[in-house]
């Protein structure tokens, strides 16, 4: 019984087509890795808190206006943790009203803050629980989502309107060019609004101890009073 003749691999040189037994060559591009804004790239080294989104009240409106788009979806009422699974839901819904059309939408938050969580029953001191599911901090008037292109302005609010319906909160329309918020308040110079505004003191600031002012009134009242002069006169 002879054994079967085993034929050497054929080298990838010698043909058209790259033979199975090639090593294939590795790309390379210039081009980053894209990003999902549904989930991170890489998981958390440790688990994230529960955390509050911070509110701007230092002057910064970022996140508050229309950058890339011609209409917005800005958050309106609260701050709070919005699941990757409810904002797909917006953003499908938005893509499904507007089916057909030329547009693009634009996303502004990314879905990067981890969920963990316990079962029922569970005694204290057995950790902080497993992942459940990836979740967005959205601060209050924040823009989600952006759309920009040759569609109506009545259609697209309808579009908003209904994948404001499916988000947690109250949310409102903004287009482009108008003004930013800053914390609760949208700046409008036209009313007097206006950063400098917002940084001035309300009402007089009154002081904390009633001993320090009654001594810086006895201060004034000293200073204000003309020098008494002495005189040099002798008794003769």
């Amino acid at each position: 019984m002879t054994r079967p003749r085993i034929s050497a691999p054929i080298s990838c040189a010698a043909t058209q087509h790259h033979h199975r037994t090639c090593i294939p060559r590795r790309t390379f591009t210039s081009t980053t890795r894209p990003q999902d804004w549904l989930r991170p790239n890489k998981p958390e080294k440790s688990k994230s808190q529960v955390g509050r989104p911070r509110l701007q009240r230092g002057g910064s409106t970022r996140g508050t206006t229309v950058v890339w788009g011609d209409y917005g979806l800005r958050m309106k009422d609260h701050d709070r943790r919005i699941s990757a699974k409810q904002l797909q839901l917006g953003h499908e819904t938005i893509a499904r009203k507007l089916r057909g059309m030329n547009f693009k939408i634009y996303t502004r938050v990314s879905a990067n803050i981890g969920v963990y969580t316990k079962g029922n029953e569970v005694r204290m001191g057995k950790g902080k629980g497993k992942f459940d599911y990836w979740a967005a901090r959205v601060p209050v008037s924040r823009v989600v989502f952006e759309l920009s292109g040759p569609v109506h302005e009545k259609v697209v609010k309808e579009a908003f309107r209904l994948a404001g319906d499916k988000l947690p909160g109250q949310w409102e329309f903004v287009r482009k060019g108008d003004p930013p918020v800053v914390g609760l308040t949208a700046l409008n110079p036209e009313k007097g609004v206006t950063l400098d505004s917002l940084k001035k003191a309300r009402r007089n600031v009154e002081p904390q101890d009633k001993n320090e002012s009654e001594q810086e009134l006895i201060i004034q009242a000293e200073t204000d009073k003309p020098p008494q002069t002495v005189s040099t006169t002798t008794a003769v």
